[in-house]
């Protein structure tokens, strides 16, 4: 292919790039061994490496179709038979002899099963001696003693390099770290006096693509004899059961990617191996071996390393937990006190209060804020209010549990850059998601100096049919680079107090929804057994006030006429304040029994209902000249029509009264919303109502001007209207300019 064909392109990747690599079938293998895809339950060869000439003096050809009899005796085979049944005494390496011509070569057998085929590899072997367990029991215990008595992460890498640099003799033996990030930082190092030391160097995630983690996950054990060894190609190309690429998954001989052996080639290493080390089912790193030379581990010395490899993945949970020891303890110890601070409390805000900056140094933040009943209540240096809010809006959408946590905000919240200097990190706990409880937690930007194995920036060909290839770095000089937009990172121990305060938090939170409930029960039976006194009160009220009004009348009837003015005005004056006093009870009567009635919900024609009022108000006024505008096509809405056609007399009625123009309108329309309701307003041009009165023109009895002025009234008509609108489930609120009108709001729902 033309260079024209490619299209180099410099920039920073990630190991989840697929490069069009699939590792695990590359259709060849190494030279230093043989494979054989053998078919169940006969042991028929389907399948071999082109190189079987080269180790059983017989073409490749000659064997497929063949059974493994024409190589093995029937105890070879047996005991092949017991390895794949999963027989401890014959598991790898099965000695293996096979006469190839006028000799008998001896071989290592490793067998395994994949994808329905059994994979028997081959590699020479000098002796037919087999290295037993007290031998492999001699190597390794002192080994394990010395891992067993490393004190922190640190002592474990050195004691792990040094002990399988002296079990192999590579030139280079080193411990890869892998970061959140998925790049890695070479932690542990043991090499030749004259190497260039690699400890401390970072190495981007692309150079450990996903595609060889999950093989790493998997497969512990990987060596590379020789970088320069002729490819052996399968014969046939594809497994002949399923037509596709064998799976090498498992295999010690799988070919090497053309990709890796540059890139090998290029830090100037011909022999390598690597042992994954896998923390809590993760791959966590690398035991990485380099030579500069061709260098062949025998079988029993990698299963050596394999075994130190997963005796230090144990170990390496433990030893984390000892780096900062005295940073942990300090912290568990604040922890504590935050925690029994807590547990003694009954009120959140006071919890705030009591633990001032120990809620900070509880996860090593330098800012926090806690979201309560819809008010930020802040320790310590934090965003503004307005960037709390659309901070913890975004990050309510990002929580896939109860906590979220990151040591680069202002990367993937763009937001967060104008604020870096306050928070470069987050950790965030939900602490009530229906109650809406979050606590943020904060942590400045930390610009910092990372040495790169290289420049991170990678080139990679893009081919003309868009197939992204891997290209191999060039380079292994130490590359500086400025990390910013970063904070330290949230440790685990940190995590798991927030999670510690969590727990005491959630104490206080469900004690105070128990004593709300318990509150708002008692209010309940409360409101109740108030509707049911007002019932009462107001129903026996009544009668000795009818019996007053009554005597009143009948004085002015029958002794009217010996009454001088003045007792004929004070008679008047009691059978007017009886007749109010009757008003008045009885709009609390009525008011009481809507707390109790119940509705008979259903369709309404808002047209048809307002048009019906509009007449009743027009006849009740006949000396009064007004005028109603109604807009076309009002909705329909869902209610009980005669509570919602005495809301609309109201207030068309006190539009009208409550106006001195000689044009009165009253004009009535509506506005759709995104939800299934409509906003219904009656809008006046009357005296409008100031605004220090426009929050209490809904409290019962409250009237804003003297009993005698705009024709009386009793002052419980809007409050009525409210109550009948909130038992619908809809809300009432009104717009005012004084002198100019009120419009009053009233959200309705179309449908149940």
């Amino acid at each position: 292919m033309d260079n024209k064909d490619k299209i180099i392109i410099k920039q920073r990747v990630n190991s989840n790039i697929d490069y069009n690599e699939q590792i695990h079938i590359p259709n060849f293998i190494q030279d230093h061994g043989l494979l054989l895809v053998l078919q169940e339950p006969d042991f028929d060869i389907i399948q071999v490496g082109s190189n079987t000439e080269k180790w059983l003096n017989i073409p490749p050809e000659n064997l497929l179709e063949q059974n493994i009899e024409c190589l093995l005796d029937s105890e070879q085979i047996d005991n092949i038979r017991q390895n794949l049944a999963g027989n401890f005494v014959y598991i790898n390496p099965l000695k293996l002899s096979i006469k190839c011509g006028n000799e008998v070569r001896l071989f290592n057998g490793i067998i395994h099963r994949n994808n329905g085929v059994v994979i028997l590899e081959l590699e020479p072997c000098e002796n037919e001696s087999a290295t037993d367990f007290s031998q492999f029991y001699q190597l390794t215990f002192p080994i394990i003693n010395k891992i067993q008595k490393s004190a922190n992460l640190y002592e474990l890498c050195e004691i792990v390099v040094k002990e399988i640099r002296k079990i192999t003799g590579f030139d280079r033996v080193m411990i890869y770290k892998f970061h959140a990030d998925d790049s890695g930082e070479v932690i542990a190092e043991d090499k030749q006096e004259d190497q260039e030391a690699f400890l401390g160097l970072y190495y981007p995630a692309y150079d450990v693509p996903q595609v060889a983690r999950a093989v790493f996950s998997v497969k512990f054990v990987r060596t590379i004899p020789n970088i320069n060894s002729q490819i052996v190609e399968l014969v046939p190309q594809f497994n002949p059961l399923t037509n596709e690429p064998l799976d090498l998954t498992f295999s010690v001989l799988r070919g090497v990617s053309r990709c890796h052996v540059k890139y090998l080639d290029n830090m100037g290493v011909m022999g390598s191996m690597s042992v994954s080390l896998v923390k809590e089912g993760k791959l966590w790193g690398l035991i990485a071996c380099h030579h500069e030379s061709t260098k062949y581990i025998p079988y029993h010395k990698r299963v050596v390393c394999e075994f130190l490899g997963q005796i230090m993945s144990i170990h390496i949970p433990m030893r984390e937990q000892n780096d900062n020891l005295d940073n942990k303890v300090a912290l568990k110890s604040v922890q504590a006190e935050v925690i029994k601070i807590i547990s003694e409390s009954e009120d959140l805000l006071n919890v705030i209060k009591n633990i001032g900056n120990k809620l900070l140094t509880i996860v090593g933040a330098t800012g926090s804020v806690i979201f309560l009943e819809g008010e930020y209540h802040k320790v310590g240096k934090t965003p503004n209010d307005a960037e709390i809010t659309e901070l913890l809006n975004w990050v309510k959408n990002q929580m896939k549990t109860d906590i979220y946590s990151t040591d680069s905000l202002p990367i993937i919240y763009p937001p967060a850059q104008e604020f870096k200097d306050i928070s470069g990190g987050l950790l965030v706990l939900e602490i009530a998601k229906l109650q809406e409880v979050y606590v943020l937690w904060f942590r400045p930007e930390v610009s910092q100096t990372v040495n790169w194995a290289g420049n991170p920036e990678y080139p990679i060909e893009i081919e003309s049919d868009g197939k992204m290839t891997l290209c191999p770095r060039t380079s292994f000089e130490q590359w500086q680079e400025i990390v910013k937009f970063h904070s330290l990172p949230w440790q685990p121990y940190e995590i798991e107090g927030a999670q510690d305060f969590k727990t005491a938090i959630v104490g206080i939170v469900m004690r105070r929804i128990s004593e709300l409930a318990k509150i708002n029960l008692e209010l309940e039976q409360s409101n109740s057994e108030l509707d049911s006194f007002t019932y009462i009160a107001s129903h026996d009220l009544k009668e000795p006030l009818r019996g007053i009004h009554n005597y009143s009348t009948f004085l002015m009837e029958d002794y009217g006429e010996i009454l001088n003015q003045d007792g004929r005005e004070k008679l008047e004056t009691l059978v007017r304040l009886t007749q109010r006093m009757e008003d008045l009870i009885n709009a609390l009567l009525y008011f009481s029994r809507l707390g109790r009635q119940e509705l008979h919900k259903s369709p309404i024609n808002l047209n048809e209902l307002i048009e019906n009022v509009s007449e009743v108000v027009k006849v009740s006024k006949p000396d009064i000249s007004f005028e109603i505008r109604k807009m076309d096509n009002l909705p329909v809405i869902y209610g009980d029509k005669i509570l919602l056609e005495q809301v609309f007399s109201n207030l068309i009625n006190n539009a009208v009264k409550y106006n001195k123009k000689d044009d009165k309108i009253v004009e009535i329309g509506y506005e759709e919303t995104e939800e299934a309701a409509s906003i219904i307003y009656v809008k006046d041009n009357g005296i409008g109502i100031r605004e220090k009165h426009q929050e209490t023109i809904f409290k019962i009895f409250k009237r804003l001007h003297g009993q005698n002025k705009f024709g009386g009234g009793t002052g419980v008509g809007l409050t009525i209207v409210k109550k009948i609108i909130e038992r619908h489930g809809g809300k009432i609120w009104l717009e005012s300019k004084y002198g100019e009108g009120t419009t009053f709001y009233i959200k309705l729902w179309k449908q149940e």
